[in-house]
């Protein structure tokens, strides 16, 4: 009953909400109806390969762990960049992450792209274009720029546009904000090379995948992938605490702490062990603030029978990693759950095929027309 009624209140506000996404569409609409006629000037950097990754909705979709798996694929051959707006940071403008950068500095994700590949170069600008061209002058032979969440700039022509939409929440079944989540229209999705199912069920059978591709409806030039989510083994946020962690069989009770957009797919992962779990929910990006630690001891410190541990996710451990919360958190057993991308259907050679036709082929021509103007 009650989730009948939760189901029927979502209803009526999308019902009331509905003529603001109309409004709201049209404004978005018009906007790119300006670069698509000129009016607004798009950028396209030809001597770099860009890739942008990205989404129609408001965000929950993996766009960082599927970042990080680009990097991951490109950064042995290639001299690469992250490019970010660094939601949630306190500075403005263009930075690049150095060791002295926290979350507040850069944003949780570029800081966990900064920490999880040491030899990668991690810049945030809001102004991807002006970001593009800061990076071209403090990089030398910078290959590849990587724009992590940047769908809707325009501004940027990128070489090859990767759109995330998940499997629970396709955007073909959503509405525009406010009304539903969507930051533009469905008819956006033209703009993608390559779209990515993402959060798809381990197992995945061919009648479900084809069934969503049909929903889709891409276009001739767009491949479809699906992926899922790999979750590896618990690590401890203060890796200077330690760099052990218990078996899954000893733990009894998790206090878990989330403060992403969707935990859905965490909780149905870590419900698999059998575990007593206590779940308390922050916002997405959410700052933690001494308050918040103090309710987070007070639920470890219940008694449960069997051993508690405290378990969040690498962008949270991210933000419990400031100075000013670590003095706080260090003595407790608080480790956070790291998280690889895996494509379905033996499809990883084919995306990583196309990723890499892409950039080597770009390559050598910005070689060929550098030599041309040389000469």
């Amino acid at each position: 009953m009650n989730a009948r009624l939760t189901f029927e209140t979502m209803n009526q506000w999308r019902i009331l909400l509905y003529p603001l996404s109309l409004i709201y569409g049209l404004g978005v609409a018009v906007r790119n109806l300006l670069y698509d006629v000129g009016v607004l000037t798009e950028h396209e950097f030809k001597s770099i390969s860009t890739i942008s990754i990205g989404n129609l909705s408001t965000g929950g979709t993996g766009k960082t762990p599927h970042t990080e798996y680009l990097i991951r694929l490109l950064k042995d051959e290639f001299k690469l960049s992250t490019l970010s707006r660094g939601y949630g940071r306190n500075s403005r403008g263009f930075k690049l992450a150095n060791e002295e950068c926290n979350f507040e500095d850069i944003g949780d994700e570029p800081l966990q792209f900064y920490k999880k590949f040491p030899d990668l170069t991690v810049a945030v600008d809001a102004d991807r274009a002006s970001g593009i061209n800061q990076l071209q002058r403090k990089v030398d032979d910078l290959d590849i720029v990587l724009l992590d969440d940047a769908f809707q700039h325009r501004s940027i022509v990128s070489g090859v546009s990767i759109l995330l939409t998940e499997y629970s929440k396709l955007f073909v079944d959503d509405l525009l904000l406010p009304a539903g989540n969507l930051r533009e229209s469905k008819k956006g999705m033209r703009r993608a090379d390559i779209i990515i199912v993402t959060k798809s069920p381990e197992v995945l059978s061919p009648l479900d995948a084809r069934t969503i591709k049909d929903r889709i409806k891409p276009k001739s030039y767009q491949n479809v992938y699906f992926s899922y989510f790999k979750y590896g083994n618990i690590r401890h946020v203060f890796d200077s605490v330690s760099n052990t962690y218990p078996r899954y069989s000893q733990i009894s009770k998790v206090i878990l702490v989330t403060g992403i957009a969707h935990s859905g797919r965490l909780v149905e992962y870590l419900n698999q062990f059998g575990f007593q779990i206590n779940h308390l929910r922050f916002p997405d990006h959410h700052g933690y603030t001494e308050k918040d630690i103090a309710q987070i001891k007070t639920a470890y410190n219940e008694k449960s029978l069997g051993r508690n541990v405290i378990i969040t996710t690498e962008k949270d451990a991210m933000r419990f990693q400031h100075p000013d919360l670590e003095e706080q958190l260090n003595d407790l057993p608080i480790y956070y759950l790291p998280i690889e991308v895996a494509f379905h259907n033996n499809k990883a050679t084919e995306f990583n095929e196309q990723i890499l036709h892409y950039v080597r082929t770009n390559k050598v021509n910005s070689q060929l027309n550098t030599e041309k103007n040389e000469n």
